[in-house]
């Protein structure tokens, strides 16, 4: 290796400021990095695994799903999905049967994520 090939320039040895930690040792006023910028941690919650809302399909409407939720109140607010999920959801839909719809929420956001036959 020739000298013209090393930079002694920044002092850096490039070991790495930050270091991985299990979720489960988070803490509240502790630190975490998110998408490579600081954070304090000012609240946190868990969810159970598996839990995800159901919703009957009512129709479609320009881009949007018309869903009744299990408390019996309309929604219709959710985009419809992208890719197949959103072409099955349509072709079902158009083919008059009854669907259910799992939405999956986290951090204020929302998604279909899953379609099922209703059983009766």
């Amino acid at each position: 290796m020739a000298d013209a090939d090393l930079d002694f320039t920044t002092g850096d040895a490039g070991a790495s400021t930050t270091y991985p930690m299990q979720c489960s040792a988070l803490r509240k006023n502790g630190f975490v990095l998110l998408k490579g910028r600081p954070c304090k941690i000012v609240e946190m919650s868990t969810s159970k695994t598996g839990k995800h809302g159901h919703a009957k399909l009512i129709g479609i409407t320009d881009g949007y799903l018309s869903l009744l939720q299990d408390s019996g109140e309309v929604r219709e607010d959710l985009k419809m999905p992208e890719g197949d999920l959103g072409k099955e959801i349509e072709s079902k839909f158009d083919a008059g049967e009854e669907i259910l719809i799992s939405v999956l929420s986290a951090m204020n956001e929302e998604a279909a994520v899953a379609i099922k036959a209703m059983t009766k």
